[in-house]
């Protein structure tokens, strides 16, 4: 991890909630298949195989390129800018979203065919 890189990363901004901030919002079809979260100020965001794509949207337009899984069990960390993964230092629990929380989610939010509805 380089100096740049590092300068985007906040280890005590804390998660903005358990799922996709904006999903959950009403902005797109409101559900995902995987979580990231911004590794700068803990917006939770979708994947880019959701519907909607909001953890990357947010990296670009908020100017936070760091993201890292909100998955629980996955520890890696993205730039959205240079396309990279590398490891990072340990984030502001919790570091996932609830094991209880169905993936993907949110549980009465995902349709039924949503396998034919992730981006490729």
């Amino acid at each position: 991890m380089d100096s740049t890189t590092s300068n985007h990363i906040d280890p005590s901004a804390e998660p903005s909630g358990t799922g996709c901030a904006e999903c959950l919002a009403g902005d797109g079809e409101g559900w995902w298949f995987h979580l990231r979260r911004c590794a700068q100020c803990g917006q939770i965001g979708c994947c880019d195989s959701s519907p909607a794509r909001h953890g990357t949207r947010h990296a670009h337009t908020a100017g936070h390129p760091v993201l890292t899984s909100f998955e629980p069990g996955e520890t890696w960390f993205w730039n959205a800018d240079t396309g990279q993964s590398f490891d990072g230092p340990d984030l502001a629990e919790p570091r996932a979203h609830p094991t209880s929380q169905p993936v993907p989610g949110p549980a009465g939010k995902v349709p039924s065919d949503w396998m034919d509805r992730l981006n490729g």
